[in-house]
């Protein structure tokens, strides 16, 4: 009772006492822990409480900010869902009667807190007199007498803005400002000093590193000795230890979390985590997004979980309906907004949508949503539902029956039918990867809005390629979103009967298919009224990671990337820069015959780009701009590489794998070593399908290998590049924050390492037509390039090209 007097009351951490004057206290008796929180506690306090029953509440929620106003309370306390029932069910009559100014701590808790309620909240009620600074969140639970942590009523909330797809991998990425790409999470204050927080991987019990997200354990003289009678629950809960230090004993909370500078950050149940695809996904978030997509839906009224479907976790939402609505319900058209807010936002298909009569969802006696009790009633059909919509399965049998079409009787027929029959077969692709019947898709909807994500989106474009003889990039499904689209376009741009001079897409066709014929040019963002940007990628060749970069600079930025041949395994990746390069000016001409010229390039690709600009101003042309994505210049005589064998090369690929793919693929050099070359090719196919959840095939296979080949070949080119005669170049640099990327990876020997800490232009300041502009953003090699950090690269970038 006096940690509980110290952390609400006094609000001060334990570390001192300091008199809070309480004249009196109004409580929202909704939790038992308000009830210990607050009633037991006012005997110890000495204050004055006042109570109201939860009924009272939820017949209707204005009495209990009119109790606040009434009884001029300095605090109360109160679950997320009652401070948006009361801006949702009172009206600015209603309001004009309160005074809130007395409440000087306005506690949420019990459940995920959101950020968007205290933002609503303050703008509902801050002409009542309501302070935002009064504003707190907190995080408690019976088995540790309620108080854990809360934020101090002197300081506001602490709110950030967080990556959303490093946050499904457990990562924390905190991002500077809020996006498309980021989600709002809300901190729960700090801890007392008699108290210890640890956050720990649930599965390997062990301590979690910085910014990554486990399940908070609990060490404090209040947790409880153990449940009354239940000596195996007991021991389960409150006497943990961490399996390598052997610390304890802790109190297992079964929440997920993070610190950060000492905050608690709580992200959810880990027994509601819903997994899918390997991705977490946490059931409050898609249950916001559902309450936003429809105005007939009840808002916290709704239960996100996942349910198993052919050895395979589908998505299912049961949620509630609005009274109003259910005369005149439209089903398919909530249900179609649902689908589409869902995949928008969270990249999921949603396998089945329950809706619900007003009223009827199960929850607990004191209002919390039920959602094992929802999954069940989904399950039996016990649920009181007004509409569903469950996706089918597509038939077996069926899938057997169907003929993927090739390149070759594409050909044969006419270009009307040659549509036809593209738009079927993209939908029989389209619903073998989805699993789902092709008769309950909205073929007219975008693709990614009906459940594919970038992984499902590769799949298909990898099985498009394969089947086509075409060679394009995955990026081309979102710059032709629907069936039709995609359709139209391959008919009239890939499929052309004639050799294919496209050069932003790169035909292959069957006799310059083993050649390498295809053009190394990728359209990431063709169009755009400003001079293109071609950029080269790192040491593998791919340019697929580079959409994120040309995305954030804008739809008026025309954006190439200059892809390494062999990357399919089908020709062999050239060795040699300058080779490189003349290749390179080649195709990127086809696209803009003359100059000035504006290139960038990461990594080996930094190298390659300059050598570009060597040649290009060689034939005469000009260079508007080199813009270097942190590698040093090529100045010096000789570069020794590290003696990497066949494996070494092997596990860098994986390691590059898990940056792009952002999925730990649990293979390290050890485990590749007591394989063979081919042997190591399957193991890191096998634990790409498995991991990820994509078709098995040999295009996998051969991808993995030219990845391999294109490493190799560029770390020896990277390692023999002397550039002869110089041509003063206006250069860019882009270094990262996190220097700790020079190593063997990129040719870089201990000595170099140490020259170049010291030269903070690597070198390129030699090699420079003025002063090299540098700059630094956030991240490492490789993450600089990535969500979130790219944006800040891509803001610098654009300043520079602007200039140029």
């Amino acid at each position: 009772l006096f940690k509980i007097h110290c952390l609400f009351y006094k609000n001060t951490y334990f570390l001192k006492l300091v008199y809070l004057k309480i004249t009196y206290i109004n409580f929202l008796a909704l939790l038992i822990l308000s009830i210990i929180a607050n009633f037991t506690n006012s005997f110890y306090g000495n204050f004055p409480v006042k109570i109201m029953s939860p009924l009272d509440f939820l017949q209707k929620p204005l009495r209990w900010l009119m109790a606040i106003s009434r009884y001029k309370a300095t605090q109360s306390l109160a679950p997320n869902f009652a401070y948006d029932l009361v801006c949702f069910q009172t009206t600015p009559e209603e309001r004009e009667m309160l005074d809130l100014s007395s409440w000087e701590l306005a506690v949420s808790g019990a459940e995920p807190i959101r950020a968007e309620t205290f933002e609503r909240f303050i703008k509902t009620f801050q002409s009542c007199g309501f302070r935002p600074e009064a504003f707190t969140a907190g995080y408690g639970m019976a088995e540790s007498v309620v108080g854990i942590s809360l934020g101090l009523k002197t300081e506001p909330p602490v709110i950030l803005n967080i990556d959303k797809t490093e946050f499904t991998k457990n990562r924390v990425v905190v991002a500077v400002d809020e996006s498309d790409s980021t989600q709002k999470i809300v901190g729960c204050g700090r801890t007392g000093s008699e108290q210890k927080i640890v956050i720990v991987n649930p599965d390997t019990l062990t301590e979690c590193s910085s910014k990554e997200v486990g399940e908070i354990w609990l060490s404090s003289p209040s947790v409880a000795q153990g449940y009354w009678n239940r000596p195996d629950a007991t021991a389960e809960t409150f006497q943990n230890y961490l399996k390598d230090t052997e610390k304890g004993p802790f109190l297992r909370t079964g929440d997920l979390g993070f610190l950060l500078n000492d905050e608690l950050f709580v992200t959810g149940r880990l027994k509601d985590l819903i997994i899918i695809r390997g991705s977490n996904h946490y059931p409050q978030d898609i249950e916001l997004t559902v309450d936003r997509s429809h105005q007939a839906l009840r808002p916290s009224c709704g239960a996100a979980f996942s349910v198993e479907v052919e050895s395979e976790e589908r998505l299912v939402i049961v949620q509630e309906v609005q009274e109003s609505y259910l005369e005149q319900l439209d089903v398919d058209e909530v249900v179609n907004a649902i689908r589409q807010a869902v995949s928008e936002q969270h990249q999921l298909q949603v396998y089945g949508v329950s809706l619900l009569k007003t009223g009827t969802i199960p929850k607990t006696s004191s209002n919390k949503i039920q959602r094992h009790a929802c999954k069940a009633g989904f399950l039996e059909g016990s649920l009181d539902v007004v509409g569903s919509s469950v996706f089918q399965e597509f038939d077996l049998l069926e899938k057997e029956k169907q003929t993927f079409l090739d390149r070759k009787t594409l050909l044969a027929t006419t270009p009307e039918k040659r549509q036809e029959l593209l738009i079927s077969h993209l939908q029989i692709l389209i619903s073998n990867i989805l699993q789902v019947n092709p008769s309950q898709l909205d073929w007219e909807q975008p693709l990614t809005n009906m459940g594919l994500d970038s992984l499902t989106t590769v799949e298909l474009s990898d099985i498009l390629q394969e089947s086509l003889g075409t060679s394009f990039p995955a990026t081309l499904i979102f710059e032709y979103p629907t069936v039709e689209a995609l359709a139209n376009y391959l008919a009239e741009k890939v499929l052309s009967p004639e050799p294919s001079t496209n050069y932003d897409i790169g035909l292959v066709t069957d006799e310059n298919l083993d050649s390498g014929f295809a053009s190394p040019v990728i359209a990431i963002q063709p169009k755009g009224s400003k001079p293109p940007f071609f950029c080269i990628p790192g040491g593998v060749g791919t340019a697929f990671y580079l959409h994120s970069l040309a995305s954030h600079l804008g739809e008026d930025q025309p954006f190439y990337g200059l892809q390494a041949r062999g990357m399919d395994d089908r020709a062999e990746p050239q060795t040699n820069v300058e080779a490189i390069a003349a290749d390179y000016i080649e195709a990127l001409k086809n696209i803009q015959p003359t100059g000035p010229y504006f290139l960038g390039g990461h990594s080996f690709g930094g190298q390659v780009a300059f050598e570009i600009s060597q040649q290009l101003q060689k034939q005469g042309d000009k260079i508007g701009l080199l813009a270097v994505f942190d590698i040093p210049a090529p100045l010096f005589s000789s570069v020794v590489i590290a003696g990497w064998d066949d494996t070494k090369y092997v596990s860098e690929v994986v390691r590059l794998f898990e940056y792009f793919l952002k999925e730990n693929l649990e293979i390290s050099y050890n485990d590749l070593k007591v394989f063979s070359s081919d042997e190591q090719l399957d193991y890191v196919t096998e634990r790409l399908v498995k991991k990820l959840h994509v078709r098995p095939s040999e295009a996998a296979k051969r991808q993995v290998h030219g990845f391999v080949k294109v490493l190799k070949a560029s770390v020896y080119a990277m390692g023999h590049y002397h550039p002869e005669k110089l041509y003063p170049t206006p250069i860019a640099l882009f270094r990262s924050s996190d220097v700790r990327v020079w190593n063997t990876a990129i040719g870089v020997t201990d000595a170099m390492r140490n020259q170049l800490q010291k030269n903070s232009s690597l070198g390129w300041e030699q090699l420079s037509k003025d002063s090299v502009e540098l700059d630094t953003v956030p991240g490492d090699h490789i993450t600089m390039m990535l969500d979130p950090h790219v944006q800040v690269l891509a803001e610098r970038l654009k300043i520079r090209l602007d200039m140029a």
